[in-house]
């Protein structure tokens, strides 16, 4: 299995399984409503997670939550409410989201306010290596005691200076230089250390937690979206190595961003869409299908047509399911390697999954499969592995779709039929029952013109879309 390296610019293979892979990903800030970029960034990294077991490796996987930060004292000034309430009221919120996107929690999810006591430690550890510096009871990294700064984003000390705003009140030694723990201001939240009573500098938080959660001062991947990269994961990066003198990560996974409509996502822009208000306009299955329809690394571009066409290719998977149980016997009679469609189609979904886990061109092999295994159905049983053929069929794509991917592929009305189609179906059983074939008739247009193949046989009526 190979992964590409933000920080090599190119794929690196993962150790042969099975091996214990050590992962961290930044979580979420509770300091507002997750929002369906959120949602893109925990869903890949979960899939990612529950693939990687799927292939054979022990995977121990640290996502944070940050808990205390400037967006949040910001966030409680300007509603009103006290710090405490609103990391309480948005941390429900985001285990609410969890739930509802049904994905799983992380082997350990720490929170920032809980592991203060190491980041000092840890801040100490770099004033005494002359990498920090104290200014009026700030505590600042000094960017240019570490050579490597600039090595994840590529970009040069010079380079960087361009962007940097110089305040003529700056307490910092150099613009670049950035915040290991900040004094409190009045009415602000604080914790008691050496230089203030204050709060950790965002970066710290994430080197602490990782290293002291997966127990190892370098992991295997670091994971995180791709407007992370600098400065957030390069200051990372400067505080962790600086310290230990040991590599941060191997591995460092970056997934694109997501635009509205071709545009980036803010309130002022009124495209903000949360979790649960695109929950209320489409389905969990379609948003995970539109995540899973574009590589990871690539940026997406949601819009309400697109999240259309994902129903109908759930759909499609469902109505397989739904025939698969209509048709075949509740047996496996076939060994794997006997089915010559499905191993081949196996064989290119993992291929893709495996090469820099491309869920797009694995839902391309995995549309294909669907192709395949209709049209063995439609040709009929053909010899004594028939059942067992689509038996295996389902088995693979339950165990990839729903244990890998968190689709469901049974679903009320039949498996993915509105209700009205679902009514259709059952009224055209009871036409034939009362050999009323010209309504029999009728109804299978009426589903045909909604791409939906009904079809009679042995053991009753079934459908499929196309």
């Amino acid at each position: 299995m190979e992964l590409y390296n933000s920080l090599s610019r190119k794929r690196e293979a993962l150790p042969a399984a099975p091996a214990h892979i050590s992962m961290y990903s930044c979580g979420v800030t509770v300091y507002d409503k997750c929002h369906i970029g959120h949602a893109r960034s925990l869903y890949t990294f979960d899939s990612l997670v529950r693939y990687m077991r799927y292939r054979g490796y022990y995977v121990r996987f640290v996502r944070n939550v940050t808990d205390v930060d400037d967006k949040i004292i910001a966030k409680a000034r300007q509603s009103g409410k006290s710090f405490d309430e609103v990391v309480r009221e948005n941390m429900e919120l985001y285990y609410k989201d969890m739930a509802d996107l049904g994905l799983r929690p992380a082997d350990v999810e720490p929170r920032a306010t809980e592991n203060i006591p190491l980041m000092i430690d840890h801040i100490a550890g770099l004033l005494a290596k002359g990498h920090a510096y104290v200014s009026e009871g700030d505590v600042y990294f000094r960017v240019r005691s570490f050579p490597g700064y600039g090595k994840l984003s590529g970009q040069s000390i010079d380079k960087m200076l361009e962007g940097v705003r110089i305040d003529k009140d700056e307490k910092k030694e150099d613009p670049l230089d950035f915040a290991l723990w900040k004094k409190a201001k009045p009415g602000e939240p604080f914790w008691s250390s050496p230089w203030s009573d204050g709060r950790p500098g965002w970066h710290i938080e994430c080197s602490c937690m990782s290293i002291k959660h997966l127990g190892t001062e370098t992991l295997d991947i670091h994971a995180g979206g791709r407007d992370l990269i600098f400065p957030h994961h390069e200051n990372e990066i400067a505080q962790a190595e600086a310290l230990t003198g040991k590599p941060f990560a191997r591995l460092w996974v970056h997934h694109g961003l997501l635009t509205i409509n071709g545009q980036k996502m803010a309130k002022s822009l009124g495209n903000f869409i949360t979790v649960q208000e695109a929950l209320k306009s489409h389905s969990v299955n379609s948003l995970k299908l539109f995540f899973l329809s574009t590589h990871y690394a690539s940026s997406i571009d949601y819009t309400a047509d697109k999240l259309g066409d994902m129903e109908k290719g759930i759909a499609r998977f469902q109505g397989f399911v739904n025939r698969a149980q209509q048709v075949a016997e509740d047996k496996l009679g076939v060994r794997l390697d006997e089915v010559e469609f499905l191993l081949e189609a196996k064989e290119k979904i993992i291929g893709a999954l495996d090469s820099d886990f491309n869920t797009a061109l694995a839902l391309g092999h995995l549309f294909d499969l669907l192709t395949a295994v209709n049209r063995f159905m439609d040709a009929g049983k053909q010899d004594d592995y028939f059942e067992g053929s689509i038996r295996q069929t389902e088995k693979f794509l339950r165990e990839l779709l729903e244990g890998v991917l968190g689709l469901t592929l049974d679903l009320p009305h039949a498996a993915g039929l509105s209700v009205e189609e679902d009514a259709l179906l059952g009224e055209r059983v009871e036409a034939r029952q009362a050999k009323n074939w010209k309504r029999s008739d009728e109804i299978r247009d009426i589903l045909k013109a909604r791409g939906i193949i009904v079809e009679d046989g042995k053991t009753g009526q079934t459908w499929r879309r196309v």
